[in-house]
């Protein structure tokens, strides 16, 4: 499992949707699917991924090698 960060590349709005897909080994796109399909039902899902985009730190850039 990867580490639970924001990607650089890939994101759509913040990134949250990305960084789950990528620590559960699943397709960003179907992520998304779920979280679309998930705001069909009662909860705080919205909130939930804002506090998601906040709190999760962005990945690192890669640092460049003299």
């Amino acid at each position: 499992m990867a580490a639970l960060a924001r990607p650089r590349d890939g994101r759509m709005i913040g990134g949250v949707c990305a960084a789950l897909a990528r620590r559960f080994g699943m397709s960003a796109t179907t992520m998304r699917v779920i979280f679309l399909a998930s705001c069909l039902l009662p909860g705080p899902q919205f909130l939930l991924y804002v506090a998601l985009w906040l709190l999760l730190p962005s990945e690192k850039a890669p640092s460049a090698a003299w």
